[in-house]
């Protein structure tokens, strides 16, 4: 009986340990590619900054490319898991909120985190899209996904009847306040905490879009 334990045990240990693989390779490819841009980081750059042979990270992730598309996904969810942004509880409990300036609040507190998370490996993909075809990819697949998240906030908002502007407007302030830039020139820049970068955001979306 002790010989199907064991083999249990040691598949169990393996998938663990390639888990563990992917998320050092995956941190050691965030790091890099902001502190060294996306174009002059290497696969064995990214597999000598995680303690891995160049082999596990083309055993894992297949290319470059397919490493930077991971990395951004788990950046955005701050977890290696595969749930939807917009399906993850906390945004469900956030649109649930009734009141729309009290939810607009929440979703800068929300994306403030996010940002923290997110901006300086945007920053360093749009850096990288001149030059970088892989880079010009992912850019807009960022642009497309943020763009359809947004939409459907802005869709939830509409629903309250609490919006003085379009749906339209609501989706597209809110995209174009929320791709890193503003995050990085007050918080990184000026130096703002991420509390009051929060508070700000929350306030200016509320004065905005509401009435």
């Amino acid at each position: 009986m002790s010989g199907p334990v064991k083999r249990q045990y040691d598949s169990s240990r393996r998938r663990e340990q390639a888990r563990e693989n992917r998320r050092r390779i995956l941190g050691a490819a965030h790091d890099l590619f902001v502190t060294r841009g996306y174009g002059r980081t290497t696969i064995a750059d990214v597999a000598a900054e995680a303690g891995v042979a160049p082999e596990t990270v083309y055993a894992a992730f297949k290319n470059k490319p397919a490493l930077l598309h991971r990395a951004w996904d788990v950046a955005v969810g701050g977890d290696d898991e595969d749930v939807p942004l917009l399906e993850r509880p906390e945004l469900r409990a956030l649109l649930a909120q009734p009141d729309l300036r009290t939810r607009f609040a929440a979703l800068a507190v929300f994306n403030t985190a996010a940002m923290r998370r997110t901006a300086r490996l945007h920053l360093a993909v749009r850096g990288a899209a001149a030059s970088e075809p892989a880079a010009a990819a992912m850019l807009d697949e960022i642009d497309r996904q943020r763009l359809d998240a947004m939409a459907g906030h802005a869709r939830a908002a509409a629903s309250t009847g609490q919006l003085a502007v379009s749906e339209d407007e609501c989706r597209d302030v809110l995209w174009s306040t929320t791709d890193g830039t503003l995050w990085h020139q007050l918080v990184e820049r000026r130096e703002w905490p991420d509390e009051r970068y929060a508070a700000w955001l929350g306030r200016l979306w509320g004065s905005a879009l509401l009435a």
